[in-house]
Parts: C-alpha cells; sequence; structure tokens
C-alpha cells in the first residue's frame, strides 16, 4: 500500500517507515480485561476483582448521549472520513513538521482506539505502556497504518464500542460502564445528557478534568462538549443551555478493588477462592495460563460461602478474642458430605496495615493457599487412630493398660518397624497422676488419655493410621512438608490448618464420607457462559459401621468427657473432641452435628505464645485448654450457625460402659461378696477397667473436678489433673 501525501505532508521525519507497506498492519485486538465478581451462596457481592474495572458493553447498553458526545468532542467527522481525517492533518501540519514531533493533535477515534490498544497489550509492563503512548510521527505512522486495515474490517459504529469499552476515565475507571458507575453510581444507558458529556470530556486529560479534584475544570470542558454537540446539530441550543444549568451531580463510589473491600471476614475466603484459580489445573494446564484465565478477569463466581454461618463464625472469633490480644482464633465451617466450604473466619482483619493488627495471612488454610505453616493439633488428631482402629476390627470395648507415664514402644511402620533408641527413652505421661488404666475406648477419649491411645497405636501400627489420615486428606503438613510417619503422630504433634481439621471432621460427621473441599459452586462469563470448575471428589474413608462407632466415642466426649460444658442451647446433639498441645502454644475444638462440622483454634498467629497466665478477650486464663478456650467460640458460632435448622440426630451403636472402679478412699467390706468382686474385675489384666464413667461422682481431680475454665465434670467421671491436660512434652493434649 502506498502513500505518497506522506512525504508531501513532511512525514519523512526521523522515526518513521522506509516505505509505509512495511509497516505490519496484523492488528489483532485483545480480549478486554474486566472485573471478576466473587458472590457467597447467596447472591450476595463479596468482593470485586480486577486489574482493570471494566464491564465491557454492547453499542445498544451504552446511553446514545454518550456515544454522540464522544463523537462530537473527539472526532466530529468521525462517520465522514476515513481512517486519516486529511482535515485534520493539515490543520496540524504546519506545527508540526518542523519540530519532529506529533505535539499538535489529529488522531482520528480510530487511532486513538489503536493507540488504547497497544497500551491495553502492554498491562503492567510501564516501558512498553510509554512507547505505546510516545508522540512520535513514527509510531502515528504506524497507527495510521493499522486504522486504515481496521477500518476495513470493522464498522464505525463497532470501532466506537470497542473505543467506548476501552478508554480510561480516571480513578481506576476503563471504559464508559466503570466510569458511570464510579462518577454517577448508574449505569451508563440511564446517563443524561450532562452526565454523558462530562464523561466526554475527560479523555482529553484525565487527570486535568477530574471532577473529584478540579470540578470547576470539569465543568467548562461538560460546556464544550455540549457546545460541541449543538454546532454539529446532535442537541438544540435550549437543550444544551438546560445541560449547562445542571449541577455537576457527582455520586462518586471510591474503587473498590481486591479481597481487601470484602466486609464481614470473608477477605480471607475471598483470597482462598484466588488461590484456588489459580491453582488448579482446571482453569489452565500451567501456572502461567492459570494467570491469565484470572487476570483476563470478566467472570462472575458463586461461592459456597454462607454468608449466615460466615456471620455466626466471624462474630464468635471477635467476640471472645480481641484484635490486640497476643493471641488469635480461626474457626472453618463444612458441609459433611459434600465438601462445601461454608464459613472462614479469624479475629483479625485481612488487610496491609500491622498498625490496625491485620493481615493478609489466612489462619484456617496452607501455606500454600495463601495460609501459614499451621499448627499442632494435639488431641484432635487422636479421633483419626482410632477410626484406623475401629476398621481393622479391633472393639471399642478392648482395654488398655494405660499406666500414667509408659516408655513409646516399638511399633510397625509401612517400611518396617521403629525402635525406641532414644537415650534415655523417649516417654510419654498423662496429664495427671490420677489418670492410670486400665481404660476402654469410650472413656479414654472422654479424658483423652495418652498412654491409652500410644499403646492403641502400638497395637494398630503407624502404618495404618497414617494410611488413614491419607484416606481423611491428611497427606502432608500446612507448611507443605510430607506426612511423618512418627509414633507422636497421635498426639498431633504436626502442623495442619483448621480447614484440614474440619474436613476431617465432616468425615466423621458424613459417616465415614470424605469430601475434598471445594469453594466455588459455578463461575459464569460476563456474556453468560459457563466455565468448567473442580468439583469435590469424594470416596468413603471407612465404612459406616466404623463411623457409628466412632460417632458414640465422640458424642460421649460431649456428654461425660472434657467438652462436656460445650452443649448447644437447643439441646441438640454434637460430637467433637477437644486439644491443647505442647506448652499450651495451641488449642483447639472440632465438633460437628449431622449438618455441619467446625474446628476452631486458638494460639499466637506464630505459634509462639504460651497461654499460660493471659487474658483473653477480656478473661482471665491460668492456662488454656481446649474446652475453655476454642471450645466457647465454636459453642457460639454453632449456635448461631444451627438455630431454626433441624435437630437431626448423629447414628450412634451401643457401647456397654465397662464397670466402675472402686473408690480408693471407700472402707471396704472385711470380706467383698464374690459378686462384687467379679463385677469390679479382680485386678485381672483386662477387667478392671479403672477410671472409668460409673459410680464415682467425686472422683480424684484437682479443685473438685473443675476445667481450667471453670466448669464441672459430670457426677461418674473420674478425671485428673484439670480435666483437659494431656501427656508430657510429647505434643498430645486434651
Amino acid at each position: 500500500m502506498a502513500l505518497p501525501a506522506v512525504g508531501a505532508l513532511g512525514l519523512t521525519a526521523k522515526s518513521t517507515a522506509e516505505s509505509f507497506d512495511d509497516i505490519p498492519d496484523d492488528f489483532k485486538t485483545p480480549p478486554l480485561t474486566q472485573a471478576t465478581q466473587i458472590f457467597d451462596a447467596k447472591g450476595g457481592l463479596i468482593a470485586k476483582v480486577y486489574e482493570r474495572d471494566r464491564t465491557v458493553l454492547t453499542a445498544d447498553q451504552m446511553s446514545p448521549y454518550m456515544r454522540q458526545a464522544q463523537v462530537d468532542i473527539e472526532d466530529a467527522r468521525f462517520y465522514e472520513h476515513g481512517a486519516v481525517d486529511l482535515k485534520g492533518v493539515l490543520r496540524a501540519v504546519s506545527k508540526n513538521a518542523e519540530s519532529g514531533t506529533a505535539s499538535q493533535g489529529a488522531s482520528t477515534l480510530t487511532q486513538q482506539y489503536v493507540k488504547n490498544v497497544n497500551v491495553e497489550k502492554a498491562g503492567d509492563d510501564q516501558a512498553a505502556v510509554l512507547d505505546a503512548q510516545r508522540k512520535t510521527l513514527g509510531r502515528k505512522v504506524q497507527e495510521l497504518k493499522v486504522a486504515i486495515k481496521l477500518e476495513e474490517d470493522l464498522t464505525k459504529d463497532q470501532i466506537l464500542t470497542n473505543y467506548l469499552n476501552i478508554t480510561f476515565y480516571g480513578h481506576q475507571a476503563y471504559g464508559v460502564e466503570a466510569a458511570a458507575q464510579r462518577y454517577f453510581s448508574k449505569n451508563n444507558k440511564d446517563l443524561t445528557v450532562a452526565e454523558a458529556a462530562t464523561l466526554a470530556g475527560m479523555v482529553q486529560n484525565p487527570s486535568q478534568y477530574d471532577p473529584v479534584r478540579y470540578p470547576e475544570n470539569t465543568v467548562k470542558r461538560r460546556n464544550v462538549v455540549l457546545d460541541k454537540m449543538v454546532e454539529n446539530k446532535h442537541l438544540t441550543a435550549d437543550q444544551a443551555k438546560e445541560a449547562k444549568a445542571a449541577p455537576l451531580g457527582l455520586k462518586y463510589k471510591d474503587p473498590q478493588n481486591g479481597c481487601i473491600t470484602a466486609q464481614a471476614g470473608m477477605g480471607f475466603f475471598c483470597d482462598y477462592v484466588r488461590h484456588v484459580v489459580k491453582q488448579d489445573p482446571a482453569f489452565g494446564k500451567s501456572v502461567a495460563d492459570r494467570k491469565k484465565f484470572w487476570d483476563q478477569g470478566g467472570l462472575n463466581i458463586y461461592t459456597t460461602l454462607d454468608p449466615d454461618k460466615q456471620a455466626a463464625a466471624q462474630n464468635a472469633v471477635t467476640s471472645k478474642v480481641k484484635v490486640t490480644d497476643s493471641v488469635s482464633a480461626a474457626a472453618t465451617m463444612m458441609e459433611p458430605g459434600s465438601g462445601k466450604i461454608l464459613a472462614m473466619a479469624q479475629t483479625r482483619p485481612y488487610g496491609l496495615d500491622p498498625n490496625k493488627n491485620q493481615t493478609v495471612v489466612n489462619l484456617n488454610v496452607d501455606a500454600a493457599m495463601g495460609g501459614g505453616n499451621g499448627f499442632q493439633t494435639g488431641s484432635t488428631f487422636k479421633p483419626i487412630l482410632a477410626a484406623a482402629a475401629l476398621e481393622s476390627g479391633m472393639s471399642p470395648t478392648q482395654p488398655f493398660p494405660s499406666e500414667n507415664k509408659i516408655d513409646y514402644p516399638s511399633m510397625s511402620t509401612c517400611a518396617g518397624t521403629w525402635k525406641n533408641t532414644d537415650k534415655p527413652k523417649a516417654t510419654v505421661k498423662n496429664e495427671s497422676t490420677s489418670e492410670v488404666g486400665p481404660y476402654e475406648l469410650k472413656q479414654a477419649m472422654a479424658l483423652s488419655v495418652n498412654t491409652y491411645f500410644v499403646q492403641m497405636e502400638q497395637q494398630v501400627g503407624l502404618c495404618a493410621m497414617k494410611q488413614m489420615a491419607n484416606k481423611l486428606g491428611i497427606t502432608q503438613s500446612a507448611k507443605g512438608d510430607a506426612f511423618q510417619e512418627v509414633p507422636s503422630m497421635v498426639l498431633g504433634t504436626q502442623e495442619l490448618s483448621p480447614l484440614t481439621m474440619a474436613n476431617v471432621y465432616a468425615t466423621f460427621a458424613a459417616r465415614g464420607k470424605y469430601c475434598t473441599p471445594i469453594a466455588i459452586n459455578k463461575i459464569s462469563t460476563v456474556d453468560g457462559k459457563d466455565v468448567k470448575v473442580p468439583q469435590s471428589t469424594c470416596s468413603q474413608a471407612f465404612s459406616e459401621q466404623t463411623a457409628d462407632a466412632l460417632n458414640t466415642v465422640l458424642l460421649n466426649v460431649t456428654e461425660k468427657g472434657t467438652a462436656a460444658a460445650l452443649g448447644l442451647e437447643d439441646g441438640r446433639q454434637i460430637a467433637g473432641k477437644t486439644g491443647t498441645t505442647d506448652e499450651k502454644k495451641a488449642a483447639w475444638f472440632s465438633g460437628y452435628t449431622p449438618s455441619l462440622a467446625t474446628s476452631v483454634w486458638l494460639g499466637g498467629p506464630a505459634g509462639g505464645v504460651k497461654m499460660k497466665n493471659i487474658t483473653i478477650g477480656g478473661k482471665y486464663f491460668p492456662e488454656v485448654f481446649g474446652a475453655d478456650g476454642p471450645g466457647p467460640i465454636w459453642q457460639l458460632a454453632m449456635n448461631q450457625a444451627l438455630k431454626g435448622s433441624p435437630k437431626d440426630q448423629i447414628q450412634t451403636i451401643n457401647i456397654p460402659d465397662p464397670a466402675p472402679k472402686p473408690d480408693p478412699n471407700a472402707t471396704a467390706p472385711a470380706t467383698p461378696p464374690a459378686g462384687d468382686a467379679a463385677a469390679a474385675g479382680g485386678g485381672t489384666p483386662g477387667g478392671n477397667p479403672g477410671g472409668q464413667p460409673g459410680g464415682n461422682p467425686g472422683g480424684a481431680t484437682n479443685a473438685g473436678g473443675m476445667i481450667g475454665g471453670g466448669f464441672t465434670f459430670p457426677p461418674g467421671i473420674i478425671g485428673g489433673g484439670n480435666g483437659n491436660g494431656n501427656g508430657n512434652g510429647n505434643g498430645g493434649r486434651h
């Protein structure tokens, strides 16, 4: 293609191409980046996330005033000339030819569109952006060549629509819809002629004509646009006069971008959704593909987050723990049997200002998903061993001696045998000297007896327990390290996240049905097309018979054990397990009903706060345990979340209680009846289930059976210590 006029117009200055024909014109318009909207399960907006705040409109979705005003002020002869307006060029050339620059504007609207596309393609590359905006003759000629080709391929209306969707209007607003929402809080199609003229006038210099900072400049520029519309016979003088008399009428809305704008503590869940999209292969084969998909935007993401349950969880963690406390709390709620994450709350708000105790670290999830390194889980891990034992055929009434303190015994592993070669030997003990067996599973779980579970672990084997953990979704620590096959595993010494533990307990509630966690129900594009999203994959981690036995055991924990004070106000059945780690650096309660599982963690965000002689939420604690720290948070959250819902029953089996252990302080008959001796087991190994629920209402507990938070065991529970303790420095606690 030849353009003889180029030389005549002085366009042979430096930076121009040797030949116009040599300039490539294979112009490709990229998909425009748009805002993505993230919604909760009831359709409420969680957050709007974007690289560019833009909503692409069709021509009929735009205000006719907007289209006409933009043409009249930027390129009044747009519908009359081709890609180049020779009259405009002739006006500008006398000022440009000698300078070697293109400072005097003569660009058509089509050429402006080409420049804007080049800026869009540059993205965040500032050097490329500056190059696309250079006002040189070479750049002008290149844009002209592309504009000529563009006008061969598109109609004028299509070019105008594209222009109005890509152009920058200041204050992070790209395109006329975002601009209308930013400055007037309305859809573009509803703009008045005065409002449309205001936006059209800003394009030339969004900073100089910023209506927020320089309203007088903006009004003057608006009126120039209105005069142009009269000049081009698109408005009458009277209409223009009326529009000029109108106030600027701003209803400005600050840019709301990103998860930081989410309310009700939803920012962390929003950030989790972002990590899901950027990491799940469903959204692209490579990291680069998934990043491009996210950055492109224009998505409506409908999530699993239940706003009512989120409000319940958020209220609980912020009511019981202050943002200024040295510790924090996190809670995850899940729907058993579906994998759906229903709530994700934590005490400290989502944000970047540490002076306001804000954080962007999601304490509910693994490090790879925006979280920290997790936390030791303490005795909340013990039910996983119990599941493995029951699934292997072990009876829940099988006793173990459960001495107060024992050496770790040798144990089978997947690869062979673990042996206690430490010098001195590694030991495990119970929290109180009064915790001495033998015990059976139901009572050992209720009192969280460490030595019982280590002896069970020896019989079941480390391999079976690790395999059960794997079936429940635990294949690595929250940090991403491989999950270790070690004897202290049963005492919860490896760091996991509340999401992981909530899903474990959701599996218990679903009678052994494990489902991978999901946060997204549906994604659609702005033009209504559905995007394939990852589905939860479910499997039977263990049999329903095993689940029913385990649920019976965990129900007993909340009725007669360490969690006896955590019953819900409507009296419905709950099951769960307390947990406290070494030096009280973390405390947990994970519990459930058939319809909702919740795991609550309490501790120092970095794991280093010893919760002894500490004030949390305005309440003083000599020591923090699972039942009196995270337990009440769980209770408050569940009371609110389950209010008005059906009271489903937990499926259980009959596990008989063993005969009670005689009170050692009672005066025994000189010659006890043979029947009484037989009932008591007569000291026969396996026959005397000492220390079990039964006939001793007093028990050998401290402070009359008081738990650290101040509640009393029910009659018949023989506890020890403070009712919440667990072993020595080996990790597990109540």
